[in-house]
């Protein structure tokens, strides 16, 4: 007998109330807390299977960086594995492998978080390393570490941007679609004349400021005993001493009233194009209309663009898109490459014949079904692991602010209707409101887009100052420290 993915999680999880495959009521059982430093802690109780995921999201991601020092929180996503006062540098996937686990982490415009799951008798070590790691870090860090951790990052932009076909292609873009003083216009990777001027006392300032408890959340989920946890968090966390108050960040939107198009010459055998919009932000109005809309447009060979571009025409190898949302806004991109005799042109033409397509005429009601019921059984799998339920809590609480947004989370998509997909394609996606890119082979510029203005790719490393692309500014970038900080093995980042 099959049972629906809703009625599967019921029986697994223990959810409360009617489920059916069109409608589930999650209830994800949590407890939370906030020390008296300001570090918010949830509890999250889930015995499937032996293991504690320990979930961490510090509040400060790229855009926390100023004009002229950037990079550094990818950095700092680095600098979190070398060891701290009482953990040797190397012993932290050390310790964590003895115990099953593979500790890692990931840094986004917003945030930057460290993760890891290991066997359920394992806590207290874990939640030692990473209290150690918050508060004490600063001791075990020197120069030497930060120029060695320096690199490294270095060596991870030549090898995943630099010297990667497409590599660069969302540095070109952002550069863009944001004025140059905006904190999403820089890449998260940052650039390599910031990584190389930074002293060791830039680094330190940035942690000081923004990696402090009440400047973060800590969510342990999985086969614990809540009474206990909650004593092992006090325990290691208590004695951490909050930082100063972090402002909110805020920055307008930005507007694009004319077409930008750019071309990027790379080591590709393909030309490919991008075309990106600025669109909601995360968890705002609209946002989930165009997270259908992108589903609607690529997800699937069933899809309007897969259709059309690579199954009936044949004229692109692959189409993808999607919706970013971000803190302060978002970005909706399309990207397509061309295949061998085709052109951009013709892709550029079918993408916004398809757009002004669903911008007149509202998807069918079968169309959108089958995009929600994708939607919510990838939803509800996804709340089979503990894992992923610890960064779903996090993020929501970032977000909206709740940590128990899963039912509203699911109720924005399930309420959304044919027309809401082609008003928001039609508000967002404007002709003249994008910037496009071509990518195409060395020395082949004439298989770009008409009109596209070329970017020189050799100096792409350095930033739009260095180029002579944007005003210089101080050497901190403009924002000194306040007066309290003024003191006398690789992480993939997707």
């Amino acid at each position: 007998m099959r049972i629906s993915a809703a009625a599967a999680l019921s029986l697994c999880l223990g959810l409360a109330g009617t489920v059916s495959a069109q409608q589930a009521d999650i209830r994800v059982d949590f407890q939370q807390f906030r020390l008296p430093n300001g570090l918010t802690v949830i509890l999250h109780r889930d015995t499937t299977t032996p293991t504690i995921t320990t979930n961490i999201w510090y509040h400060v991601g790229s855009s926390r960086e100023t004009p002229g020092r950037t990079g550094f929180a990818h950095l700092f996503e680095h600098m979190m594995f070398e060891g701290s006062r009482n953990v040797p540098e190397g012993r932290i996937d050390e310790w964590f492998q003895e115990v099953g686990g593979s500790p890692n982490g990931s840094t986004s415009p917003d945030r930057t978080n460290y993760y890891q799951q290991f066997s359920s008798n394992a806590l207290d070590m874990a939640l030692f390393i990473e209290s150690d790691r918050m508060g004490k870090l600063l001791d075990a860090m020197s120069e030497a570490s930060v120029d060695g951790q320096r690199d490294v990052v270095k060596n991870e932009r030549r090898q995943s941007y630099d010297n990667r076909p497409y590599g660069l292609a969302d540095q070109v873009l952002i550069e863009a679609l944001y004025p140059a003083t905006h904190p999403y216009s820089w890449p998260v990777i940052g650039y390599m004349d910031h990584l190389s001027a930074a002293s060791y006392e830039d680094v330190a300032n940035f942690f000081r400021r923004y990696y402090a408890p009440n400047n973060a959340s800590l969510v342990i989920a999985g086969d614990i005993d809540m009474p206990q946890a909650r004593t092992l968090a006090e325990k290691w966390f208590a004695d951490v001493p909050a930082g100063g108050a972090v402002p909110a960040l805020q920055a307008s939107p930005p507007r694009v009233s004319a077409q930008k198009r750019l071309r990027l010459e790379d080591r590709v055998q393909l030309p490919r194009l991008y075309m990106t919009w600025v669109s909601p932000a995360g968890y705002a109005a609209d946002d989930a209309a165009m997270l259908v809309l992108s589903q609607i447009l690529t997800g699937g060979k069933n899809s309007r663009l897969y259709k059309r571009l690579v199954y009936e025409q044949q004229i692109a190898d692959d189409v993808g898109s999607f919706q970013r949302g971000l803190k302060l806004n978002g970005e909706f991109r399309i990207m397509a490459t061309a295949r061998a005799g085709h052109t951009l042109a013709e892709l550029d033409t079918i993408i916004l014949e398809e757009l002004q397509r669903i911008q007149r005429e509202p998807p069918d009601g079968r169309e959108l079904q089958r995009v929600l019921n994708q939607y919510e059984v990838s939803f509800l799998e996804g709340l089979e692991r503990p894992s992923a339920k610890a960064d779903q809590l996090n993020e929501y609480l970032f977000y909206t602010g709740r940590a128990d947004y899963f039912n509203e989370d699911l109720a924005r998509l399930r309420k959304l209707t044919p027309a809401d997909i082609s008003r928001a394609a039609d508000l967002w996606l404007q002709r003249d409101a994008r910037v496009v890119l071509s990518v195409v082979p060395a020395g082949k510029p004439e298989l770009a887009l008409a009109g596209s203005t070329p970017v020189p790719s050799q100096d792409l490393q350095s930033s739009p100052t260095a180029r002579g692309k944007a005003p210089a500014l101080p050497r901190n970038g403009g924002q000194a420290p306040p007066p309290e900080l003024r003191a006398p093995t690789p992480r993939t980042t997707p």
